[in-house]
């Protein structure tokens, strides 16, 4: 019986991402164009407003696997500042999250080059929107990319999101975090708020693979409580401590 329960929801999992995949293509085909002329017509502004509606969009499509979303965060975090967002990585389904529920924060990313083409309207908001494309294979090169990157987030009172991980946990378990880019970030935008945030259960979604999709997962964030880069003196010792934050909120 129980056997027989498994394989019916795995069926249905095909069925539901097959629909899925029908709207999160159209989602993007559709944001592409009004990207374009957002961007080109309207500047920043417009071009920023379609894309958080476009995360909007992609969160509903993600209702058709069940799939639901909590954001708790009982902080006030100034507007008008630089805000460097530091988050563990468990999917590509934490990204619209965090642009939606952030937004009045301009949030941009820190992404690896390869999305940077090829795929309509994530690739187009990389280039243009106010993010960063680096090259992992070339340090040199990551490292200058980021402390141009923490210039413009400083320059345009930007939140900027780094994955410290790397790459995403595929089973929830998180990695160890890398120094680099956060002690680059820290150093060029000395005057920014940290936001620490714990991602929990994104990685369901891909229990499975990438076909079908896992069904019924409930993607909770939880925001913990801001703090003034510039109290702390040792940013080592204070990578650690956002750290250990983060991963002690992980279940």
């Amino acid at each position: 019986m129980v056997f027989y329960f498994y394989s019916m929801i795995k069926i249905l999992a095909y069925l539901l991402t097959i629909i899925y995949f029908l709207f999160f293509g159209l989602t993007l085909v559709v944001f592409h164009p009004i990207q374009w002329f957002s961007h080109n017509l309207f500047g920043y502004k417009a071009h920023k407003i379609s894309v958080d509606w476009m995360q909007f969009f992609l969160m509903r499509s993600l209702n058709i696997l069940g799939t639901r979303f909590s954001f708790n965060n009982p902080h006030k975090i100034a507007t008008g500042r630089p805000v460097i967002i530091v988050s563990n990585h468990q999917s590509m389904y934490d990204i619209p999250p965090l642009i939606w529920y952030l937004r009045k924060h301009h949030v941009k990313f820190v992404s690896k080059k390869e999305l940077g083409k090829g795929i309509p309207s994530i690739s187009y908001n990389l280039r243009h929107g106010g993010s960063v494309l680096i090259d992992r294979k070339d340090a040199k090169q990551a490292l200058k990319a980021i402390e141009d990157f923490a210039k413009r987030i400083v320059e345009n009172n930007w939140a900027a999101v780094i994955f410290p991980e790397g790459t995403r946990s595929r089973d929830g378990n998180p990695k160890p975090f890398k120094t680099n880019g956060l002690l680059t970030m820290f150093k060029h935008a000395p005057n920014a708020i940290i936001l620490p945030v714990t991602v929990n259960n994104s990685w369901k979604t891909l229990k499975y693979g990438k076909f079908p999709m896992g069904l019924g997962a409930h993607i909770k964030f939880t925001v913990h409580k801001p703090l003034e880069l510039s109290d702390f003196e040792d940013k080592t010792l204070l990578i650690n401590d956002i750290e250990a934050t983060i991963k002690t909120a992980i279940i």
